[in-house]
């Protein structure tokens, strides 16, 4: 086993390192900045995009503090570059992205990787536009690999990743509809209903929306209806709603 293999930084859900340390604010920082947009950076661009508002040689004399505040051997320096010597859990991350979007699997155990945000509650300039992308790969590849659990009969593996996915979005309506079909193939119908309702609520509220169609018509209710309740879907669904002479 390698050192590079000892060592890990986790930047899925907050950062975290391992084995644990207990690490100064900048070098937080620069241990994170090299784990998103690394493992190679410049020493300028990380100065430059970890400090915009310092002159470049404060920048340059903060990145120098944050190096010798970090345990020796997890950053390497070759001239003007740094290397991080540890393993991230975000590349992990984004093969199973880049998999599960492309064929609809994923091993069980990448599952939970896709279930937290990159670095949340952290607003940098340099971040935001990769935590954007993250978060929508992410929720699409939950997707997918739900829509081809319920295809394969997988139902336990296609509701939790249609709710990892609603949880992570819940006014994403392509994550719900997933989430639905996934209850309904297990023949979940008040799950399904509470589910939908939930929904239906939801962005009634936020929107001012309805539901779409392509949500709306796995219920069996009359196309010109206004979006149902509960209780009608589940009597509808289950021929309750006729009347007995």
């Amino acid at each position: 086993m390698t050192a590079l293999d000892v060592r890990q930084v986790a930047v899925l859900g907050g950062l975290g390192v391992r084995p644990a340390h207990r690490l100064s604010g900048v070098g937080r920082r620069v241990l994170a900045y090299l784990a998103v947009r690394g493992p190679v950076a410049m020493r300028t661009m990380i100065s430059m995009e970890l400090w915009p508002d310092l002159s470049e040689s404060r920048g340059r004399a903060n990145l120098r503090r944050a190096l010798w505040q970090l345990p020796a051997g997890w950053v390497s320096s070759d001239g003007g570059e740094l290397r991080l010597e540890a393993q991230v859990d975000l590349e992990r991350a984004r093969s199973a992205i880049a998999e599960a979007i492309a064929t609809g699997r994923l091993p069980d155990g990448d599952v939970d990787l896709l279930t937290r945000d990159l670095l949340p509650g952290w607003y940098d300039e340099w971040l935001v536009g990769v935590q954007d992308q993250f978060h929508l790969g992410r929720i699409q590849a939950l997707e997918a690999v739900s829509r081809t659990a319920r295809a394969a009969g997988d139902h336990p593996l296609a509701t939790r990743t249609a709710l990892a996915a609603v949880c992570a979005e819940p006014l994403r309506e392509s994550s719900v509809t997933a989430l639905v079909e996934a209850l309904l193939a297990e023949r979940n119908l008040f799950e399904a209903v509470r589910r939908y309702e939930s929904y239906a609520e939801l962005l009634g509220r936020e929107m001012r929306a309805e539901p779409g169609p392509a949500l709306t018509a796995l219920f069996p209710v009359f196309p010109e209806a206004p979006a149902p309740s509960a209780g009608a879907l589940l009597a509808r669904s289950n021929g309750h709603g006729r009347k007995h002479p």
